[in-house]
């Protein structure tokens, strides 16, 4: 089962993409799954996004998304919503292309006032992709993520009971997957 992180950070490096990371982390820990995750990272696609055409290495991180079996998406919090590099990403693939995904949604915020905006905003335009989304999505804020991509066991506590919690969902959706 391969798992994809789709980062929608405009900034390389950032505490999105080491909360998306721990989290594939984590749940590939909980479900029993290689952590062999790879990562697609919107910062360095982002001059490229609205071109026409799309050029190669956008196509390529497009089919590396719509091929994952298990994809996290995450974002900053925007304007109480993901950011709009991530939409623009999204809007590049067809209606049904994450038919047969796992999605698991994450959004990092500055407060807890927009812990809502993963529900709200990100879950559904998953599942309007076609999908599988198996869990509510995760609200983390910013201040437990290290800005160094550094473990932090307080970002640690949140991850391991979240992922504990989907991890049945997500062998049971693999292994439906598997005898199919």
């Amino acid at each position: 089962m391969s798992i994809t992180v789709l980062v929608g950070n405009p900034r390389p490096g950032s505490r999105t993409a080491t909360a998306a990371l721990a989290a594939a982390r984590h749940v590939a820990e909980a479900s029993g799954l290689p952590d062999d995750t790879g990562l697609v990272d919107l910062a360095a696609l982002a001059p490229s996004l609205l071109l026409p055409g799309p050029p190669g290495e956008v196509t390529g991180a497009l089919e590396r998304v719509a091929g994952a079996d298990l994809l996290v998406v995450a974002s900053p919090t925007y304007k109480a919503t993901y950011s709009g590099l991530l939409k623009v990403f999204l809007d590049l693939l067809p209606g049904d292309a994450l038919t047969g995904v796992t999605a698991l949604p994450l959004l990092v915020m500055g407060s807890s006032a927009h812990t809502l905006a993963v529900e709200v905003h990100l879950r559904p335009l998953l599942v309007e992709l076609g999908a599988h989304v198996p869990s509510p999505g995760l609200a983390v804020l910013q201040d437990t993520v290290p800005s160094d991509g550094a473990r932090a066991p307080e970002l640690d506590a949140l991850l391991a009971p979240w992922a504990e919690r989907i991890a049945p969902r997500i062998r049971s959706r693999r292994h439906n997957r598997a005898t199919v």
